[in-house]
Parts: structure tokens; C-alpha cells; sequence
């Protein structure tokens, strides 16, 4: 698609052109979906990230005073949601091992760290094989004593954490 005159495509937009918002979405869609994947490595999220920017930027249209070439804002706009979607991810990492910690659950090392890859940097198991330089049938057997123990000292309480806390589930 051959880019137009983007101040024209801005103008209309702010009237609320439906043609300039496609032109808009056509145009940037699949090049911000790259940047937002090559953040994230999760096409799902990148595309879903792409979408909400693009349709925020229809919502606020009348408010933002947008100036050609639209991509570097649209770029940034993506960029920074990414990066907040990060934070919170992180975040809420943390949040999910520091309940562990603080239910004074004690893990093997070894068992501790295989774990923490898995379940909160998100590794598979061959990943965390190569990473270590174990075998994947330790890392099962270490993703399996990690689970017994949480089991075992959570008991009951498992259930009652994960009814306050779902995004643990996650």
C-alpha cells in the first residue's frame, strides 16, 4: 500500500472518518506487530497490544494533536504499553514467589531454581535442560519435588491462597 498525505489522513481522522482509521490500521498494523513480538516473543499478546493502541488512538482521536509521520507515534504508543505489560508481568512474578517465600516454604536449591524457570520465567523444560546443562528427566524430577513440597506444606492452604490470589493459577 502506497502511504498518502498523512496530515490529510489526520484530518480526517479527527472528524472520525472511518476510511482514515482503516487506512491507519492497514498501514502500520503489521509492521507494529513485529516491534510488539519483538518485545514480547508472544505473537498473541503482540497482536493483542497492536489492536488496543490502534483503537485507543480512534477513541482519544478528537484530544490528541497528531503530527505526520503517525508510525513514530504509533511506535511509541506500542513500545510503551509493551514495556508497562512487562512491569506488570514481572510484577506479578514476584508477587507469586514471594507468597512462596513467605509461607516459609523451603525448596532445594537445585529444586528452587529449576522451578522458578518454569513457573515464573515461563522455560520449558528442554530450555531449562540447556540452560543447566541437566537432563530433562531431572528437571521433571525437580519440577515434581518442587510440587510435592509446595503440596505438603501448603496443604489446605493452598486452595484458600489460590481463591484470594488466582493470577498465581497463571
Amino acid at each position: 500500500m502506497i502511504p498518502i498525505d498523512e496530515k490529510h489522513i489526520i484530518k480526517k481522522l479527527k472528524t472520525g472518518d472511518n476510511e482514515a482509521y482503516k487506512y491507519i490500521y492497514d498501514y502500520h498494523y503489521v509492521a507494529l506487530c513485529k516491534l510488539s513480538y519483538y518485545l514480547l516473543k508472544d505473537r498473541v499478546q503482540a497482536e493483542s497490544i497492536v489492536n488496543d493502541v490502534i483503537f485507543h488512538l480512534w477513541e482519544v482521536r478528537d484530544k490528541l494533536e497528531l503530527v505526520p509521520p503517525l508510525r513514530n507515534y504509533l511506535i511509541i504508543a506500542v513500545r510503551n504499553k509493551c514495556l508497562n505489560y512487562l512491569a506488570l508481568k514481572q510484577q506479578e512474578t514476584e508477587i507469586r514467589f514471594s507468597t512462596i517465600e513467605q509461607a516459609g516454604i523451603q525448596l532445594p536449591p537445585a529444586c528452587k531454581q529449576v522451578f522458578t524457570m518454569s513457573r515464573f520465567r515461563e522455560m520449558s523444560y528442554e530450555e531449562i535442560s540447556r540452560e543447566l546443562g541437566i537432563s530433562v528427566n531431572t528437571v521433571k524430577y525437580h519440577i515434581k519435588s518442587a510440587l510435592v513440597i509446595l503440596k505438603k506444606e501448603l496443604g489446605t492452604f493452598l486452595c484458600i491462597i489460590f481463591a484470594f490470589y488466582p493470577t498465581l493459577l497463571l
